[in-house]
């Protein structure tokens, strides 16, 4: 079933919203929901869609001045090669790109991207996507267009394929999440859909987050609080600085309507990633995602809390300035790159981190890994950062440019040892370019990786007038083990344009994992529905994940803080396999009004030592219905607005208004007033909700009724009673 909710509070991301200043705590982030939301069919039941026109090049959108490109002296550069770094190969195949799977490239760059889940590899390139088996590399579903995903959606999610693709694997969660904007047509969306197994091939939940200005580059990082999400916002040509986003996870798992709360930063920040989980072991608890750029000689940390219940104590923190080895920006941003047999030159990207911002908790320490092109010939800059919640540091950086090859397009991670792995473009005037990986271990020099492994030694060179290359790579880590690495990237295997192809590659460390059986379950996410009604019957639901490497059997159990009743209180799961996920859910009815915290408890199991993971909350709020019968309205506030404008602070008066009523407007003339985010407070009595009056109409007074509606069909309305003006 698809859901429509009206534009609400998109006039919020208007550029007139004051920008944040440096070095501050702003309060108060800016909401809106999803424009559309409903459930897909399952993805193996869609027939793949091929992409439309071509060729053609994406455009590269500069977040600031093209700067000369200098050789300035790199005090941290590794000028030697180093010992092999002791990596075990595993699967390599080849991706989607040009003569693979029946695929032609239909545009550049790719942008490639992927993520390895429980059983199976994503890829998704400009403008297409697959889906591999990652035992064998056998192909299970596409290529297919990325609008394919949104087919019976509607819209630009459904009608445009315009790419700059994330696929990401909610580890924690055991989901996928697909997500890629559509600006050819207005209004500008990111169109985001969420599994709900952990098969790509399923069911998703789907939605549709609109923007008023150009919202380009989008980047996504897991979080357990929300999907954390970042843009490059543009008017027209003008960069109007990054907007940082934070979309409702829980919401999305549990496929009912989402919003989203955002933060726009001045034209001073662009090019920001937020961080992204690795590993099992999730942040302290109520950690905000931690968001990074770099700036002269120094990286930017921003600290993002959302709090889903009142929005107006969500807090962006920041920027926290930490200087850094002196560095240049490779090609000065722009255009450097050679190749061999040609004079035709690549993009480095040189003016922004490159994805992903990886975020690990070891216990006794936080870290994070990240890095991007610097110098010439480029080098690839990288940084661990430390203690990212309290006082943030420079653990360790260095540059890899062991030689004359330019080496650029890194993505780094780090698995559960602490051994980092960083694979990147290479090419010069005498080698086409190719991909590369290295690495390090931690017990090496701190700021030095290991000599690099070829993964392939590409054959041809992008010929003239094609200068995109990138726009970014992908090294994610295995969820089961947490010591494999995947990395995929573009490569070619003859010269031409738009012929680009893309490998995938597996490897590990010797150095990481274990013969001995690591047993661990985990309560991954709490679902109940929130307002409710008292003494009404309601379901929760609880999903654990097998983080071990053995098959468990244990209990979940749901505990109230407040009185009420629950039925099915323990649930038994038997024989969930390493890295798998299963949902249980429990009957609960509350007896009491007031915030209810339902705790979900998955048994210890046999040799379980980490059980900091084994407990997980939330949340609900359950109302009262005064007096018991239909609502009454008293009155409203304010009574007359102005086309064109919002308010958050509607209020309606009355008796007997329940959690979950909704506000209409109706009998007027002209474009409706529509009303979102609609609250109820705990007596019945007083409904907020923020209200949206449309431009257009005729130039006059227009009257409107205002009716509210209850959950169970009852309803009331106050006649004639709202004005909107010209």
């Amino acid at each position: 079933m698809r859901k429509h909710l009206g534009i609400g509070l998109i006039g919020a991301f208007v550029l007139a919203l004051s920008a944040l200043p440096a070095s501050a705590q702003t309060h108060g982030a800016q909401v809106s929901g999803a424009i559309e939301h409903d459930v897909s069919l399952p993805l193996a039941q869609m027939p793949p869609l091929q992409p439309k026109g071509g060729p053609r090049t994406k455009p590269l959108l500069l977040t600031h001045p093209g700067q000369p490109a200098t050789n300035q002296p790199d005090p941290v550069v590794q000028t030697s090669i180093g010992s092999l770094a002791a990596t075990s190969p595993g699967l390599g195949f080849a991706g989607v790109g040009n003569g693979d799977y029946g695929f032609a490239p239909n545009a550049a760059p790719p942008d490639t991207n992927g993520a390895v889940g429980a059983t199976q590899f994503v890829q998704w390139v400009n403008e297409s996507f697959a889906v591999f088996d990652k035992t064998s590399g056998t192909k299970l579903y596409g290529p297919a267009a990325g609008n394919t995903l949104w087919s019976g959606f509607g819209g630009g999610c459904q009608n445009n394929n315009d790419g700059d693709p994330i696929v990401q694997y909610d580890k924690a969660a055991g989901r996928w999440i697909f997500t890629q904007f559509s600006v050819s047509t207005t209004p500008y969306l990111q169109c985001v859909a969420v599994s709900q197994t952990s098969d790509a091939t399923g069911l998703y939940n789907r939605y549709a987050f609109q923007y008023s200005n150009f919202p380009d580059y989008p980047k996504l990082g897991v979080w357990p609080d929300a999907y954390y999400i970042a843009f490059n916002m543009f008017q027209g040509n003008f960069f109007a600085g990054s907007q940082l986003c934070a979309y409702d996870r829980a919401s999305m798992l549990a496929g009912v309507q989402a919003t989203q709360q955002c933060f726009q930063l001045s034209s001073s920040f662009g090019g920001v990633l937020p961080s992204d989980l690795d590993g099992s072991t999730p942040p302290p608890a109520g950690a905000p995602n931690f968001m990074l750029n770099f700036g002269t000689n120094s990286l930017n940390l921003w600290k993002f809390h959302v709090d889903w219940a009142h929005s107006a104590n969500s807090t962006l923190t920041g920027p926290t300035n930490m200087p850094v080895a002196a560095f240049s920006e490779a090609c000065g941003g722009g255009t450097c790159i050679p190749q061999s047999g040609t004079r035709q030159q690549l993009d480095s990207l040189g003016d922004r981190l490159m994805y992903r911002l990886a975020y690990r908790n070891f216990g006794d320490h936080e870290a994070l890994v990240v890095n991007h092109s610097v110098g010439s010939p480029s080098g690839v800059r990288w940084y661990e950062l430390r203690s990212p919640g309290g006082t943030p540091s420079i653990f360790q950086q260095g540059t890899y440019a062991p030689d004359s090859t330019y080496r650029w397009m890194g993505s780094i991670a780090m698995d559960h040892s602490g051994n980092i792995a960083l694979g990147y473009s290479v090419s010069s005037s005498s080698i086409n370019p190719g991909m590369r990986f290295t690495g390090r271990v931690p017990t090496d020099a701190l700021g030095t990786m290991q000599a690099e492994t070829t993964i392939v030694n590409g054959t041809g060179s992008q010929l003239a007038n094609l200068n995109r290359w990138g726009d970014y790579s992908s090294m994610s880590v295995d969820p089961v083990d947490d010591c494999t690495f995947w990395y995929t990237n573009e490569y070619l295997k003859s010269s031409g344009t738009f012929n680009w192809s893309t490998w995938i590659k597996a490897f590990k460390f010797s150095t990481c994992g274990s013969t001995t059986p690591v047993h661990d379950v985990a309560v991954s996410s709490v679902t109940a529905p929130s307002p409710v009604v008292v003494n009404t019957a309601q379901t929760v639901s609880a999903t654990v994940k097998n983080l071990g490497t053995q098959a468990e059997s244990f209990n979940v159990s749901l505990s109230d803080s407040l009185s009420s009743s629950i039925t099915n209180t323990f649930q038994t799961v038997t024989s969930l396999g390493a890295g798998a996920t299963q949902t249980v859910t429990f009957g609960w009815t509350p007896f009491t009004t007031g915030t209810h915290t339902l705790t979900a408890t998955a048994s210890t199991v046999a040799g379980e030592t980490n059980t900091g993971n084994n407990t997980l909350q939330t949340t609900s709020t359950v109302n009262a219905v005064s007096g018991g019968g239909p609502p009454t309205i008293t009155s409203i506030s304010p009574t007359t607005m102005k086309t064109g404008t919002s308010t958050t602070s509607f209020t309606i008066t009355g008796t007997n208004f329940v959690g979950g009523a909704t506000v209409t407007f109706q009998n007027g003339t002209g474009p409706a007033p529509t009303a979102s985010a609609v609250t109820v407070n705990g007596t019945g009595t007083t409904i907020t909700a923020t209200v949206t009056v449309p431009s257009g109409g005729a130039p006059r007074n227009r009257v409107w009724d205002v009716k509210v509606t209850n959950p169970n069909g009852q309803s009331a309305v106050i006649s004639q009673a709202f004005t909107v003006t010209p």
